[in-house]
């Protein structure tokens, strides 16, 4: 176990010793918290749990829209920290034990352990919340998906509230995949129920149960 006490310093250490987990406060000397996390997540995917004084909603909103993979309210208990420290490690060693291999939906290829995805050939620039939202999404290809589970399962924020983070982060999604809400190709909304990815055409025929996995060789 390791600690620093700026921003810079752990970037550094991060990028010569990535830890399994990274405990950052927002409260930092140099630089703030969140560009901090900005910065992490521009160079690594380890997972991390930030420690903020604020009990706001929108802040914390904003800071797991930045990546972070939960948060702790100050004051905190040891007993509490090493708590959320095991539930994120099992959490990520749970979605890394997911990443099977390519998976395929029409012209839409991801590959999980690249972090890598495409669509017609082409290389997609999604930023790392796009790419779990896909990833989630291709997994469950041909099921309806609500925004709820997306909350769970991509946010990590088993609440409420939160559903305008999930339909702009979905709005984004579209634009990147040359689609609209009103003319969709792969993001089809159900009306009051949720959003269910298929191949262009899937709705006028069978829904494939998940994303295909691309054998190897």
């Amino acid at each position: 176990m390791a600690s620093t006490a700026s921003a810079m310093a752990a970037l550094r250490h991060v990028l010569d010793t990535p830890p399994d987990l990274i405990l950052l406060d927002l409260g930092l000397p140099d630089l703030s918290g969140y560009e901090a996390l900005r910065m992490m997540r521009a160079v690594s995917a380890v997972p991390v749990v930030v420690v903020t004084a604020h009990d706001d909603e929108q802040e914390i909103i904003r800071v797991l829209d930045a990546g972070a993979d939960d948060y702790v309210i100050k004051p905190f208990g040891v007993g509490q920290i090493e708590a959320r420290i095991r539930a994120v490690l099992r959490r990520s060693g749970q979605e890394g034990g997911k990443a099977s291999g390519p998976l395929e939906v029409g012209d839409l290829l991801l590959d999980p352990d690249a972090h890598e995805a495409a669509l017609d050939g082409m290389p997609l620039d999604l930023s790392r919340r796009e790419f779990d939202l896909l990833h989630y999404l291709t997994v469950h290809a041909g099921q309806v998906v609500t925004r709820r589970d997306l909350l769970t399962h991509v946010w990590q924020m088993p609440y409420g509230g939160a559903d305008k983070t999930v339909d702009v982060h979905i709005s984004w999604l579209r634009r990147k995949l040359g689609e609209t809400a009103q003319r969709p190709r792969y993001l089809h909304t159900i009306r009051g129920v949720g959003i269910k990815l298929l191949p262009p055409g899937g709705m006028n025929g069978a829904s494939p149960r998940g994303g295909r996995s691309i054998p190897p060789g």
